[in-house]
């Protein structure tokens, strides 16, 4: 099923705001565990140069770099991807990959991920990400366990397709980071989900169809 464009968030490279004006907010990244956001150092800039025109006595705010964040999700809100300058990020939704309750993948789910296995190769990535969500029904505890087991799942076919030259990060996060609201069942069939995510190479990256959960 082609992809068609939910959200577009673009921001500069940089922001520069006089002293005392607003500054600059980077993109809130409400879905992304800790430690799966890579950064930039800000570009050096010159404040003595003749094309930056600032009344007398101003002076610029420090330089920050914004993530340039595109969102696309397919129509039936079965795959959800994320791509930023440095990370690749595609959700699965649950349902499509697993029965109900469950940690074993349909036969269905074998080709959606290695559509992902295919983009992993095209970036050129050794480092992948398989974390695991489930919504708020239901204990955390059992979350935590069907979430990590589900993400096994999506990990074990991966390095199936990746071979041995791929590291990969696994872990179950229950109900925590949800990416819709939990108090509508749509809301929830998002949040039951395993992510994977991975940093982007030199290919441009387009869009893996046909890989969803």
């Amino acid at each position: 099923m082609p992809l068609i464009p939910r959200l577009t968030a673009l921001s500069l490279l940089s922001a520069l705001t006089l002293a005392g004006g607003p500054a600059a907010v980077a993109a809130d990244s409400p879905s992304e565990p800790p430690g799966t956001v890579a950064t930039s150092p800000p570009p050096s800039v010159d404040p003595t140069s003749p094309g930056l025109k600032l009344a007398d006595g101003a002076t610029l705010a420090p330089a920050k770099v914004l993530d340039i964040k595109s969102v696309v999700e397919d129509l039936g809100g079965e795959e959800r991807r994320e791509d930023t300058a440095e990370n690749v990020t595609v959700a699965l939704q649950a349902e499509v990959l697993f029965p109900k309750d469950s940690a074993k993948l349909n036969p269905e789910a074998r080709s959606r991920i290695d559509a992902i296995a295919g983009e992993i190769k095209k970036q050129n990535a050794t480092n992948v990400r398989v974390f695991g969500f489930t919504d708020n029904l239901g204990s955390y505890a059992h979350g935590l366990v069907l979430s990590r087991r589900r993400a096994e799942a999506v990990h074990d076919r991966l390095a199936v397709t990746l071979g041995g030259d791929v590291t990969f990060e696994v872990r179950g996060y229950s109900e925590d980071y949800p990416i819709a609201d939990n108090s509508s069942e749509e809301g929830r069939r998002k949040n039951r989900r395993v992510e994977v995510s991975f940093p982007r190479g030199t290919s441009s990256g387009a869009a893996t169809e046909g890989a969803g959960a």
